[in-house]
């Protein structure tokens, strides 16, 4: 049975990128990495900004948080720096901001092809990295970008647009974040158990996994007296035959 990490996040949300770089850095160190089961859930930060509304992220967020482009572009920079640190690509300068509900709609049908993890990572490349806009260009680029990742195009662009296809399962990750009690992302829980809020170092990502593995620990069996756990019982191949 696997360890399953769900992780709350938004392609739009810079500490996610980070976040999921630090996570991968501990997962990969991690022994029992090949039983851990990761699931990308959907978090919007500005579900209300309309389809194809994209304005630039260094004077959004002066307004967001009130202070000044200078500022801002300060914070951006240390994101930038901290992003760098991580082996990341970040541009700093010229990016824009705009709502990510359809990329979130694909994600989930990314999942059902197996394709989830390569398409977040492409989509975290494309808005982070790359001078093309993934809110300005239609949804023709978000289809070139789920090519990328392996997903068939006509298939891609059915999803696309169809503004029902898997809208569902958005509103149903958002409405679990809250239950959960997550009110910014990156969010990670771990088999429902313990949750990491943030872009945490690796090394609290390693602690959080050695937590959650070593209570899937096999189960101390109580036997007889002399110290034997087993007793008759059925199993696969037929039941015990008594001796007496």
């Amino acid at each position: 049975m696997s360890l399953r990490v769900e992780i709350w996040s938004d392609i739009a949300c810079p500490w996610c990128y980070v976040g999921k770089a630090r996570f991968e850095k501990a997962l990969a160190a991690f022994p029992h990495r090949d039983d851990v089961e990761v699931v990308h859930r959907s978090f919007e930060l500005d579900p209300g900004r309309a389809k194809g509304d994209a304005a630039p992220v260094v004077p959004m967020l002066a307004r967001k948080y009130g202070m000044s482009e200078a500022q801002a572009q300060a914070a951006e920079d240390n994101v930038g720096a901290q992003a760098a640190a991580e082996g990341l690509p970040y541009r700093t300068r010229g990016r824009d901001h705009g709502n990510t509900f359809d990329m979130h709609r694909l994600l989930h049908f990314a999942k059902e092809q197996g394709a989830q993890d390569r398409l977040v990572q492409i989509l975290y490349r494309a808005n982070f990295a790359e001078e093309r806009s993934v809110f300005t260009e239609g949804d023709e680029r978000l289809v070139e970008l789920a090519v990328e990742a392996g997903l068939d195009a006509d298939a891609a662009r059915k999803v696309l647009a169809d503004p029902d296809a898997y809208a569902a399962d958005v509103r149903a990750d958002e409405e679990e974040a809250a239950r959960l009690g997550a009110t910014g992302v990156p969010f990670f829980v771990l088999d429902r158990k313990y949750g990491v809020s943030g872009a945490q170092p690796a090394e609290i990502f390693t602690r959080a996994l050695e937590q959650a593995w070593g209570e899937r620990s096999p189960i101390s069996l109580i036997g007889r007296a002399d110290g034997e756990a087993d007793a008759d019982a059925c199993g696969p191949d037929g039941c015990a035959v008594p001796q007496r």
